[in-house]
């Protein structure tokens, strides 16, 4: 967001963001084995700038923390203090212009060198009329995706997946990136962390993913998270990659090894991993008293803090006179900064701009070649349809990718990606180890990076082990920070082809629930691929619901359909009077075998609607029917509670209600686990009998 206050120009010792090798005396070249710099290379310019970023960050940091006990900052203020000695040497090392990263809620260092102005960064912790999130954010959950600075979200240990895709999609554009992902050791315990280690080993994307040891996951200490004698850094083994240990509060030999790291994993392309012992000086936040630390734990912490070593260092050089000159400075800057962001307005209370900014602005049409390359005119199935739309997009658009587990040589488990690998390649299309959670922030780094990619995912089930990437990741990206994360994810779902539990469901209402995501869910092969290629091309994350059982349910003939999409809009199959009938997926088939039942037995006829596009839901059309047919029929095979089709019937009749003539009928599968014989699945989902049965005894 742009500012329209006027702020005062930095300090010019500020002025400078970077170490490169011309601070060092003598950088070398990246090193076979990692062997750090010297400290003592460094030249003096250097270290007096690591001090005043250093400085710099603890002054905001510990003025930040009284503007919060004044009331005049709310949320969660969790301070960096302790931390600047491994943080700041780290972003200044740092290609801007190229590499991405993402920082904990401790790296308020960092995002002061990385990018914008320190009242930007007021304006966030303000959460005023300025704020870089347009106040939809608090303090620590900010970044700068357009420069790769990745906001982190609180589910730790999340954003290192996205740093790695982002960072493949920098060398995919041929850029000599390195990703940074930093976490702490808390989140080092996560899944997602060694699902990312090994997914950014096997495909040798440069990432140096940083360890802030601090001890302490809020109140936990270390010796409870981790088995007695275990170092971390190690961990690196056992994904084929280089680790090491590293004293995070000494700046000077950080910085050196540092440079030697990012150097190495520069130009070998192979990540690495980085343990670094830091401290944590004022608790997890603002209100965490510290009452769990053991006596002298407290003085422990203090004795290693790396500002006043580090400055008594300095001073011992004889740069104490430039040292107090710097800390007058930047203490009067930071204070003429508060001063400007303190009278920024606060945001106007309007839900408007809010609601505008969930999705991205509609993408312009792609310009497709209006024709379909097809072996032959032979009628084609749905997983052939989507087969067919899949190598159009591979084929006329060169950032576009396809990756998921088993998509390769194998086909996919239905073959819907068949001979795509043989004949695109793997750059373009990737087989990817099961790690649902790590591929799907892969994926969404991908998209932040300029790609455009498609994930498969075996079954919609296994998406459960991605929902804090694709519903706290993916679907808020745009509404917090203003990024664009245009990807596809397909999701086979649906059973009646005996499976069982973990194979079948319907978890549309779960998603759609999520604000940020777009869903549609095509019930025949002409929709299937008008679908794939208008989610493609939207800017938003959007989720195809492909129903299993209609794969290879019959054939149709595919052609180019100029208006593709018209699949974000129902489709109106049967015209009637006698009542609005809803569907999607395969029970749309059911719900067509029933009104001809009900045409042909009864001579009633029922207005029949396709839904297609479950988020964001139009429902004009159906409503205007609604109003003339005065009843309601909502067919879905989600289980009935808390289904999609409450939502429908909530919709379609919160206006309409008093001209009802009946009560809306909800058909759909029993509340209950997916049962597995075909005798058990044939009473638990809704069937051409069953819907006849109860509309029958409805319109009784």
């Amino acid at each position: 967001m742009a500012s329209t206050t006027n702020f005062p120009a930095p300090p010019a010792i500020l002025n400078e963001r970077d170490l490169r090798a011309a601070d060092f005396s003598a950088p070398g070249a990246a090193p076979s084995a990692l062997q750090p710099f010297s400290p003592s290379a460094l030249s003096s310019p250097a270290l007096l700038r690591i001090y005043a970023w250093m400085q710099l960050a603890r002054l905001t940091d510990n003025r930040i923390l009284d503007l919060f006990r004044q009331g005049l900052i709310k949320g969660t203020v969790t301070g960096g203090q302790g931390h600047e000695g491994l943080v700041v040497p780290l972003a200044l090392l740092a290609d801007k212009t190229t590499d991405v990263i993402s920082f904990t809620h401790r790296g308020l260092g960092g995002h002061l060198i990385w990018s914008q102005h320190l009242c930007t960064h007021l304006n966030q912790y303000f959460a005023n009329s300025e704020s870089p999130t347009q106040a939809r954010e608090g303090n620590v959950h900010r970044g700068d995706p357009a420069n790769r600075s990745l906001p982190m979200v609180s589910h730790l240990g999340a954003m290192a997946s996205n740093v790695t895709g982002c960072t493949d999609a920098q060398r995919r554009a041929g850029k000599n990136a390195v990703g940074i992902a930093i976490f702490g050791e808390g989140a080092s315990s996560t899944g997602d962390i060694h699902e990312t280690l090994n997914l950014a080993s096997l495909l040798n994307i440069p990432v140096l993913f940083v360890i802030e040891n601090n001890r302490y996951a809020y109140s936990t200490p270390y010796e409870e998270e981790c088995a007695p004698g275990a170092a971390l850094w190690q961990r690196a083994a056992g994904y084929g990659i280089e680790g090491f240990a590293l004293d995070g509060t000494n700046p000077e030999l950080a910085a050196a090894t540092l440079a030697a790291a990012l150097e190495k994993v520069r130009a070998t392309s192979r990540p690495m991993l980085v343990e670094a012992s830091v401290v944590r000086l004022r608790g997890h936040a603002a209100y965490d008293t510290c009452d769990y630390y053991p006596p002298g734990e407290s003085e422990r912490i203090a004795a290693a803090d790396p500002l006043p070593k580090f400055r008594a260092r300095l001073a011992g050089a004889g740069h104490a006179a430039q040292l107090d000159a710097i800390d007058a400075e930047l203490s009067a800057y930071l204070e003429t900064c508060v001063k400007i962001s303190l009278t920024v307005p606060r945001p106007a209370s309007d839900a408007a701009p809010m609601q505008r900014d969930i999705f991205a602005p509609a993408a312009e049409p792609m310009p497709w070649k209006p024709a379909i390359e097809l072996a032959d005119n032979s009628p084609l199935t749905m997983a052939q349809a989507i087969n067919a739309a899949l190598r159009k997009i591979l084929t006329e658009r060169p950032e576009s990718l396809i990756l998921g587990q088993d998509i390769g040589t194998y086909g996919g488990p239905f073959k819907v990606t068949e001979h795509l690998l043989r004949d695109f390649g793997r750059p373009r299309v990737m087989n990817v180890p099961l790690a649902e959670s790590a591929c799907t922030g892969f994926t969404i780094g991908l998209a932040l990076g300029g790609r455009r990619p498609i994930e498969e995912f075996q079954f919609a089930d296994f998406s459960t082990e991605a929902v804090t990437q694709i519903t706290q990741n993916a679907a808020t990206y745009r509404f917090r920070s203003g990024a664009q994360v245009p990807l596809v994810l397909r999701f086979p779902c649906g059973g009646g082809i005996t499976l069982g539990s973990f194979h079948s469901q319907e978890l549309e209402s779960l998603f759609t629930a999520f604000p940020g995501l777009k869903a549609l869910y095509p019930s025949n092969p002409q929709d299937a691929f008008n679908a794939i290629l208008a989610a493609y091309e939207d800017n938003n994350p959007v989720l195809v619901f492909e129903h299993k059982g209609l794969y290879r349910r019959g054939k149709s003939p595919i052609t180019w359909d100029s208006n593709y999409r018209d699949i974000w809009q129902p489709a109106h199959l049967r015209a009637g009077d006698f009542a609005t009938f809803v569907s999607y997926g395969e029970m749309t088939h059911i719900a067509a075998e029933t009104c001809d039942y009900f045409t042909a037995e009864y001579e009633r006829n029922l207005d029949l609607f396709d839904l297609r596009c479950l988020a964001p839901l139009n429902l004009d059309s159906i409503r205007e029917s609604l109003s003339r047919t005065h009843r309601l029929i909502v067919l879905h095979e989600g289980r009935r509670s808390h289904g999609f089709g409450a939502e429908l019937v909530a919709q379609l009749t919160e206006e309409l209600f008093f001209s009802l003539e009946a009560p809306p009928l909800r058909i759909a599968s029993l509340d209950m686990p997916v049962p597995f014989a075909p005798e058990l699945e044939h009473v638990f989902r809704p069937t051409k009998d069953s819907v006849i049965e109860k509309i029958t005894a409805w319109m009784g």
